[in-house]
């Protein structure tokens, strides 16, 4: 029944913050659409910002920032992800590491955004 993911919610401190972050670092697209949450978008899917005290209903129990743990999969070699990332500053917290994704095999490295969110990206091994 259930075929993929459209979006998921952070809690963050600061909306600015954590927009900018996420456009320098994974190129993603900020939209800003009156009285919607402000979201990040990246090919089909999207991830809805909401601002500790400012958010959106209905809404997690306990939205706090710095709880999120998601895995990005990126389509990019891994070592030319982790050029970037150090290019921009990024710090590599674990990674590159192997790990077993949705569809199998795959190497991923960790990092956290300004809530300390946990990103991981993967690359599916072939």
């Amino acid at each position: 029944m259930i075929v993929g993911i459209d979006h998921f919610v952070l809690t963050v401190a600061s909306l600015e913050a954590t927009c900018a972050f996420y456009q320098r670092v994974l190129g993603f697209e900020r939209v800003d659409t009156p009285g919607r949450p402000t979201a990040l978008a990246f090919g089909c899917q999207k991830i809805n910002v909401h601002e500790a005290g400012r958010t959106f209903e209905p809404k997690a129990k306990l939205p706090t920032p710095g709880s999120g743990d998601f895995c990005l999969v990126t389509d990019r070699p891994l070592s030319e992800f982790l050029a970037s990332l150090e290019a921009r500053g990024v710090v590599v917290e674990l990674g590159p590491v192997e790990r077993i994704g949705a569809r199998g095999p795959m190497m991923s490295v960790y990092f956290r955004d300004p809530d300390d969110n946990l990103v991981e990206v993967s690359q599916y091994l072939r």
